[in-house]
């Protein structure tokens, strides 16, 4: 039925506006709306609820009316319960005390469904997955990239070497090193080692040779392979040596084959798996082979950056400090730098390093006077090689920069 109007239409104190409620299927909601008026207007209003402008009755709805602060004024509120159970119980509904009205809209909350949710939840761990992927393929590049770029340079340190390689006397080991690693790593990445086959640790001590030529190189690698295993020194005594390496050396490289890191139970290996953080542990597999394996990234992570210098020859070290000498010059006119492969690998320059010399003269009638002219001409021939290589500014010349000297001695000398 119609409400009951006064003259002042009443003061609506709850809901301050019109409200709007999102709610989902099968909620139950309290609607409230309260009103305040003056006791002098003699009127007794009577709320109502309307439901998309049709009336509802009064059996879910209850009103309560008592008295303000200052007895001069009336309040009542009218309380509507709604179970929204249906579609159709969504709507907008109104409530009428006399001539004022407040209105709430109800509508049904939009729920994401189960395969939306799902195809999300599978994007979400494919992505994931996909950067997992990337970080254990790139990872080892990213790095490298950054080091080459950004890394620490070690120059100017008074270091012949970049490493110091120390391997066993075995044919396998020796074919690893100067076919492999030697190759791979002068050749392809620029950086220039140091062999070496002996004890290192002769009677659980570093040798003096080892701690001249350590201290002459950047890094230390050293082949553990089953041959290496069987020293004295690592049987009986490897973790003083190990001390005593990691004194000499920073961070000290060990190369292990696959088959012997993981079937071979030598307490070296054991004790270089508990100290991985002081150590360089690489392992050798099966794809290692390739250039671009991670053995050799991490192999070049362990070792210092190199630095390239374009239309520039020799050691950076030597072009930096401005030394010409000729004994310094790697790729001189003079000298044939072809050297005879040997069977135990890149061993160097073998035979006579200058040019071959000039085939033999034949001599023919009038032999000895043929022989003398030859000979006068070999000389004049020598003496034009001599003039190539100047040597009238060696006195001149400042060596107070250099931090490395060669010594020519014999046996004899010794």
């Amino acid at each position: 039925m119609p409400p009951e109007f006064c003259s002042v239409p009443p003061e609506i104190v709850a809901p301050a506006a019109n409200e709007t409620l999102e709610l989902a299927l099968g909620s139950q909601v309290v609607l409230n709306c309260t009103v305040r008026w003056a006791i002098s207007e003699h009127c007794e209003p009577v709320p109502t609820w309307t439901k998309d402008g049709q009336w509802l009755g009064s059996e879910s709805r209850q009103d309560s009316t008592w008295l303000g602060q200052n007895a001069s004024e009336r309040l009542l509120a009218t309380v509507l319960q709604v179970n929204l159970t249906h579609n159709a119980d969504f709507g907008v509904f109104a409530c009428w005390v006399s001539n004022a009205t407040a209105s709430f809209t109800l509508r049904r909350e939009e729920v994401a469904g189960h395969v939306s949710a799902v195809l999300a939840a599978l994007l979400v761990l494919s992505l994931l997955v996909l950067l997992a992927g990337l970080y254990i393929r790139c990872r080892l590049s990213v790095l490298l990239w950054y080091r080459n770029h950004y890394g620490e340079l070690e120059m100017n340190d008074g270091k012949l070497y970049d490493a110091y390689v120390s391997h066993a006397t075995a044919p396998d080991d020796r074919k690893f090193v100067h076919f492999i690693v030697k190759p791979q790593l002068e050749n392809r990445y620029g950086y220039k080692l140091y062999l070496d086959e002996q004890n290192i640790m002769p009677n659980a001590e570093p040798s003096a040779d080892l701690i001249m030529n350590v201290s002459r190189c950047r890094r230390l690698i050293v082949v553990l392979s089953v041959a290496y295993l069987e020293q004295d020194w690592c049987n009986s005594s490897f973790r003083e040596g190990l001390w005593r390496l990691l004194e000499l050396s920073k961070k000290p490289i060990f190369i292990v084959f696959e088959s012997q890191y993981r079937e071979i139970t030598h307490p070296a290996i054991s004790l270089l798996k508990q100290h991985r953080s002081a150590v360089t542990l690489l392992v050798w597999r099966a794809g290692s082979m390739t250039p671009s394996s991670d053995f050799w990234k991490e192999l070049c992570l362990a070792l210092p950056r190199k630095v390239a210098f374009r239309r520039t020859m020799g050691d950076p070290q030597t072009q930096l400090q401005e030394d010409k000498a000729p004994m310094l010059i790697l790729h001189s006119s003079y000298l044939d730098s072809r050297g005879d492969p040997h069977p135990d690998g890149d061993l160097g320059l073998r035979g006579c390093a200058f040019r071959n010399p000039l085939p033999p003269r034949i001599c023919g009638p009038g032999g000895p006077t043929a022989l003398a002219t030859g000979t006068v001409e070999d000389t004049q021939l020598k003496d034009s090689h001599r003039s190539e290589i100047d040597i009238s500014d060696l006195g001149s010349r400042n060596y107070g920069a250099r931090t490395d000297f060669y010594c020519l001695v014999t046996e004899d000398d010794i």
